[in-house]
């Protein structure tokens, strides 16, 4: 975690919860169970809107009150903005109910207002008030065992000594941020940058030769890039990267499309909501990782009843032997299908890549 600086959370369960993702392709299959209790057992993370909804440790709190600052503006939740502005009584009665009753489901709450016909229709104005209060730092999450929102004031979140810390400048946090992105990275574009933590870029982007000028930067050049990229100071290019994994959607290697294409020339798209006729690989592919390059992809489900990984697709990218990566990309499937708790594969046929 302290090299990924955040997980993003998301709530499709195709494979699996995404957020465990990342430090399985790191790591390799580990007692996911761990990441829980780091996060909702022991708060040594907290839940925070940054790369959407993420994961992050306790610690980066401060750099994120500017954030709450601009969202309590109604800066990127005006909808729920406007519900605060219009219910503020109702807001205070559930931010109350929290503090004496909390952690609650918004299910749990006395009075959650079921609501229709308006906008978001399919959420109380509980759910709305709470998410609202969560946005602008009155609130923290904890999830339950079916990853369910538990809402409980942030002060019980968040241990006293950093909440404790000054309230950074705006300018001050964003370029912690950065600093934190540009490690995590380590060569990127200022958009790359910017879009690690969705920091607001007219804000952000000039303080990168801040950043340059003080040395944590290093200017530099990509090739086959058109744009100037930036490589930590501390970065380095190991001697060689002998590693086959999978990689969720959202894991910082890929999250970012436009830097997978300039890096690894692999064009990547979610497909979930693409009509099923018009998919061209299918509704949840996870990208495969070979040595230094990304080389193939596979449409995956687990069908947890039946307890199987479904390969519904398998797909090589040109120019790679598939006959040699064959092997050791069923072996990281089988290591997928052991980490979500399933006793095998299914393989279909569809795809050009047989394995």
């Amino acid at each position: 975690m302290g090299r990924l600086q955040l997980l993003q959370l998301d709530s499709v369960p195709v494979v699996m919860r995404t957020h465990y993702m990342p430090f399985f392709s790191r790591l390799g299959v580990y007692r996911a169970e761990l990441l829980d209790e780091m996060a909702y057992g022991d708060d040594a993370w907290f839940e925070a809107w940054t790369h959407e909804a993420s994961l992050l440790p306790v610690e980066t709190e401060p750099y994120l009150r500017w954030h709450k600052k601009r969202s309590a503006q109604g800066e990127g939740c005006k909808h729920l903005a406007q519900l605060a502005d219009r219910e503020p009584g109702y807001v205070q009665s559930v931010l109350d109910e929290v503090a004496e009753r909390g952690p609650l489901l918004a299910s749990e709450l006395s009075d959650p207002r079921p609501r229709s016909g308006e906008w978001w229709a399919s959420r109380s104005m509980g759910q709305l008030a709470l998410t609202w209060l969560w946005r602008i730092g009155a609130l923290g999450i904890r999830r339950t065992g079916n990853f369910e929102k538990q809402f409980d004031l942030l002060e019980r979140i968040i241990p006293d000594h950093v909440r404790a810390r000054p309230t950074p400048t705006e300018p001050d946090a964003l370029r912690e941020l950065l600093r934190r992105s540009a490690k995590a990275l380590g060569v990127a574009t200022a958009s790359c940058l910017v879009d690690y933590f969705r920091l607001p870029p007219r804000h952000a982007k000039p303080l990168i030769s801040d950043l340059v000028e003080e040395g944590t930067l290093v200017a530099c050049e990509i090739e086959g890039w058109d744009k100037p990229a930036f490589r930590h100071a501390d970065a380095t290019i190991p001697r060689r990267i002998e590693h086959t994994t999978l990689l969720s959607p959202f894991d910082p290697i890929v999250w970012n499309r436009p830097r997978a294409l300039g890096l690894f020339d692999f064009h990547y798209r979610i497909e979930i909501y693409v009509p099923a006729e018009k998919r061209k690989f299918g509704y949840y592919v996870l990208p495969l990782l070979w040595n230094e390059r990304l080389v193939g992809r596979f449409d995956l489900k687990t069908r947890r009843d039946e307890k199987v990984l479904h390969v519904l697709g398998s797909f090589v990218e040109p120019d790679v032997d598939a006959a040699e990566l064959a092997p050791l990309a069923r072996d990281e499937l089988e290591r997928l299908a052991t980490f979500v708790g399933a006793d095998g594969l299914r393989m279909e046929r569809r795809g050009n890549f047989r394995l």
